[in-house]
C-alpha cells in the first residue's frame, strides 16, 4: 500500500529528505557536514558582481580605458552623424520630389539621398570622435591626471587638426569652436550629475 511504501525506510535512505523532513525536532541533512571545511561553504557561491582589477590604482580610477574611450566616441560620432545626415537627406529628397512621379522613383530618390548624406556626415563625425578620443587619452597618459583640461585641450586639438588642410585661420577657428564645445559638454555633464538626481 501507499502507507507501507512511505513507511519503508529503503524509500528514504540516510541523508535524503523523507516525508517527515519538516517535522518539528528533526534535523535537516547537510551534505557538507563531514568535509571539515575550515570556512563557510556558502562563500564559494557568493561571487562578486563588481569588476575585478589587478592593481588598486586601476580600481580607484573612475573612467573608461583608452580602448573603451576610442570605441565610445567613434561610435557615438558615426551614429549621430548618420542619423542627422539621413534626416537631411530625407528633407532634400522631399524638396526635390516632382509631381507625377511614381512611388518607386520617389523611394529610390529617398534611399539614395538618405544613404549618401548619412554616410558622408557619419564618416565626418566618426573621424572627429576618433581624433578626440585619441587626443584625450594621450593627454591623460601624458599628464597622469583626469580633469577638464584634458577634454578642453582635446577639443582644441581636434578642431584644429580637422581643419588644418584649409589653412591656419580655419584651423584656429575650428580649434576654438572645438574647445568651446568640449567645455560646454563637460559643463553640461557636471550640471546633469548635480541636478538630474534631484528631479
Amino acid at each position: 500500500t501507499a502507507a507501507a511504501a512511505m513507511a519503508d525506510p529503503r524509500m528514504f535512505p540516510s541523508g535524503s529528505n523523507g516525508p517527515e523532513d519538516h517535522a518539528p525536532g528533526r534535523r535537516k541533512y547537510n551534505p557538507y557536514q563531514d568535509l571539515n571545511m575550515p570556512y563557510n561553504y556558502k562563500n564559494l557561491y557568493d561571487l562578486p558582481t563588481s569588476p575585478e582589477f589587478l592593481f588598486e590604482e586601476e580600481s580607484a580610477v573612475q573612467r573608461r580605458s583608452w580602448g573603451e574611450n576610442l570605441t565610445y566616441y567613434t561610435g557615438i560620432g558615426y551614429l549621430s552623424g548618420a542619423v542627422g545626415g539621413a534626416a537631411l537627406g530625407l528633407r532634400d529628397a522631399a524638396a526635390g520630389a516632382e509631381p507625377g512621379e511614381t512611388a518607386k522613383i520617389r523611394a529610390n530618390r529617398l534611399l539614395n539621398a538618405c544613404g549618401s548624406s548619412g554616410r558622408r556626415y557619419g564618416n565626418r563625425l566618426g573621424v572627429i570622435g576618433l581624433m578626440y578620443a585619441g587626443m584625450e587619452s594621450g593627454m591623460v597618459a601624458a599628464r597622469d591626471q583626469d580633469d577638464w583640461i584634458n577634454s578642453v585641450a582635446a577639443g582644441l586639438g581636434t578642431g584644429a587638426l580637422f581643419r588644418a588642410a584649409n589653412g591656419p585661420r580655419s584651423a584656429a577657428v575650428a580649434g576654438a569652436v572645438g574647445g568651446v564645445l568640449a567645455a560646454a559638454a563637460l559643463a553640461g555633464k557636471q550640471l546633469a550629475k548635480r541636478y538630474v538626481q534631484r528631479l
